[in-house]
């Protein structure tokens, strides 16, 4: 077995340098205990809870429960929709109050909380779409990034760079601990992107096919029969790109899009509200709703438990290891 030794093993106390990423409606106690006990990190997901502190509380409390003293974290989306009457700072403290010490930040740039958050004595795992916005999250004192290109699930941004050219802009660009997210979901990409000077990778779309994601069967199915094609970019018009499953809802909104330039959200919304798409995880009809999902569709090939999801990337990751020292000799050059 390798020992894996990267700056992220180190600080976040895990086996293997993987982040489960936070998933909308579905980062909850059973995905960050199934997370921890494979030897990785999962990240309740604070929107979840749409506000309700006590909610979010009572899961914190499950998964510490579930998890032991195995180390989980937190996602916390800053965008002001997420948070109702702009909460992010009670919802900091309450992560803090809770013992959690590592928190997964997105949306927005982070530098009003970043006193708070050092105050709280937090690891500050910032994500963004973009070696750009890492850089500027590095300059205002986040601990590390995580860099989610174009082929992600979810919003990868509205430059739609590749995770390939993210992380050799990254290692030449960053001094803090990063990560690699977009279309992960093959232990050969680990070894690339540590190879990148990465600490290691996130994962989403590759771990939504895990037995205990509290998802519906007919649901995680979908995913296994999908294929890396079956993935739509929608809502650049309203410069909120969302890489999703595509499907009815999908086709609608294009056709808005393409109708009418200047659609609002306000128009989409009855189509693309994120209650929508919780419905499908829960009735397995992924006909309508916002699915995010990314390329990893490509390599979600069953319904398996996530320590076997986990243990099967970390053997692609081994044999990848190994044939780089089959293709790779240095020679000492001649006096």
């Amino acid at each position: 077995m390798m020992i894996w030794d990267t700056e992220i093993t180190r600080r976040l106390g895990i086996r293997l340098p993987i982040l489960a990423g936070g998933l909308q409606w579905l980062g909850d106690a059973p995905y960050v205990a199934a997370a921890a006990h494979a030897g990785i990190m999962g990240f309740v997901t604070a929107a979840s809870f749409g506000g309700d502190m006590d909610a979010l509380r009572a899961e914190i409390r499950k998964a510490r429960d579930m998890c032991g003293t195995l180390p989980f974290g937190v996602n916390v989306s800053m965008l002001p929709k997420l948070v109702p009457d702009d909460q992010t700072a009670d919802v900091f403290r309450l992560i803090a109050d809770e013992g959690v010490t590592v928190i997964e930040t997105s949306g927005r740039n982070p530098e009003p909380y970043i006193k708070l958050l050092k105050d709280f004595g937090l690891t500050v795992i910032h994500k963004v779409p973009a070696v750009r916005y890492a850089v500027k999250a590095q300059s205002v004192g986040v601990d590390m990034v995580s860099i989610v290109g174009a082929e992600c699930g979810g919003h990868p941004g509205m430059d739609m760079i590749g995770s390939f050219v993210n992380g050799a802009m990254a290692g030449r660009d960053l001094h803090i601990p990063f990560l690699i997210g977009g279309g992960v979901g093959h232990g050969s990409q680990l070894v690339a992107a540590l190879a990148m000077g990465a600490s290691g990778v996130v994962m989403g779309t590759r771990l939504l096919v895990a037995e205990e994601v509290t998802a519906h069967a007919r649901y995680k199915q979908a995913l296994v029969d999908a294929t890396e094609r079956d993935t739509v970019l929608t809502m650049g018009s309203v410069r909120n790109t969302i890489r999703t499953l595509a499907n009815e809802t999908t086709v609608e909104v294009a056709r808005m899009e393409a109708e009418s330039p200047d659609v609002t959200i306000q128009e989409l919304l009855p189509l693309v509200s994120g209650q929508i798409g919780r419905k499908a995880y829960q009735t397995g009809d992924v006909s309508r709703g916002m699915l995010s999902a990314g390329h990893a569709l490509g390599l979600t090939d069953k319904v398996e438990p996530m320590a076997d999801i986990i243990a099967r990337i970390e053997a692609e990751a081994e044999t990848a290891y190994r044939k780089t020292g089959q293709v790779m000799h240095f020679q000492e050059a001649a006096e």
